[in-house]
């Protein structure tokens, strides 16, 4: 007789068919996913773990353990670096160019000191942060260390989920082996190593919007908001109204935000030249599409950030940032 492995039982509890099986426990969760973490799971057993709750669609309690391993499982830097907003980067852009880094990069540029994280290439056709940052001329860091110092030169720093947590990253990287997102994308979304009290996020598909926010809520972050987002990512739309759900010291909201341009269309770029984001950040390119997306997404960091009472305000607010904008796309 074979002795069962001791990651079976997480499997078994998923996948028991349609009476007896059921959702993991927070507790359950963190147990699994650190057993997962360490190595301990059979290649076979992580590939029906992870479509078994694709298929059910996980939980904000398993979200939640999930989480939590992940975060106990990190190696912070001692102090851990002062940050204000955590910014996730997991779908990558496909239809329009990624201006949401416009938008964090003008926060930080007025004080709002940023740290982003995520991954890329795990979906042909679409443009990734990484290489994006890079064309800007922007580094990026390869351990928590370096993101310190980028911290606290740029007041931004982003750090590939690889250098941040390997095992997540190779689990994503699954994608085109299994043909179906994981979990992994939600919990990585979810990680905010760095302790910020706020946390933004952007997704594709809305029924994950209260999974999001009552994660959080479990998790216990001061201050949350997902929205549906641009291609997935954390980028307003500005042809259509928007709802954002919210988290405030465990107490939920949610609000709408009009549309802010009149046209309804949602405009394909069909060239997707990453050049342009410099040239409309210079002023040498005019674009409504693009300026609405980025000072529509800081208006949501900023109502978020209680830097703005109003949704009027916060619109107003981040128009005044970029029409001040320096020269330069980052400056220490």
């Amino acid at each position: 007789m074979v002795a069962e492995h001791s990651f079976a039982q997480y499997v078994r509890l998923l996948g028991r068919g349609q009476k007896k099986s059921r959702s993991l426990t927070e507790g359950e969760a963190y147990a699994a996913q650190g057993m997962i973490l360490r190595g301990e799971v059979e290649s076979l057993q992580l590939g029906a773990f992870l479509m078994l709750l694709r298929v059910k669609e996980e939980t904000p309690e398993e979200i939640a353990g999930f989480t939590r391993a992940v975060r106990d499982s990190l190696s912070l830097p001692n102090p851990i670096p002062q940050v204000d907003l955590d910014w996730s980067t997991y779908a990558g852009k496909r239809r329009q160019l990624p201006w949401f880094l416009l938008s964090a990069l003008l926060l930080a540029q007025n004080g709002v000191r940023i740290f982003m994280q995520g991954t890329e290439g795990h979906t042909p056709g679409r443009i990734y942060t990484r290489a994006t940052l890079e064309s800007l001329g922007i580094p990026t860091a390869t351990s928590f260390g370096q993101a310190a110092e980028h911290l606290a030169t740029h007041s931004f720093a982003y750090l590939p989920l690889e250098n941040l947590c390997p095992m997540l990253h190779q689990i994503i990287a699954y994608r085109p082996l299994l043909g179906l997102r994981s979990p992994a994308h939600t919990v990585g979304r979810m990680i905010n190593p760095l302790r910020a009290p706020y946390l933004l996020q952007g997704i594709f598909h809305v029924g994950y919007l209260s999974t999001h926010q009552q994660a959080a809520r479990l998790l216990g972050q001061s201050h949350m908001a997902v929205f549906r987002g641009e291609g997935g990512e954390i980028e307003r739309n500005p042809s259509k109204p928007v709802k954002v759900r919210s988290v405030h010291e465990g107490v939920l909201s949610e609000e709408i935000w009009p549309a802010l341009l009149d046209d309804p269309r949602h405009p394909t770029d069909e060239e997707m030249d990453v050049t342009r984001l410099q040239a409309v950040w210079r002023g040498e390119q005019t674009d409504e599409y693009a300026t609405a997306a980025i000072t529509g997404t800081i208006a949501l960091a900023l109502k978020l950030m209680g830097r703005a009472d109003t949704q009027e305000q916060a619109l107003a607010t981040a128009s005044e940032m970029w029409n001040a904008r320096p020269a330069a796309i980052l400056t220490g």
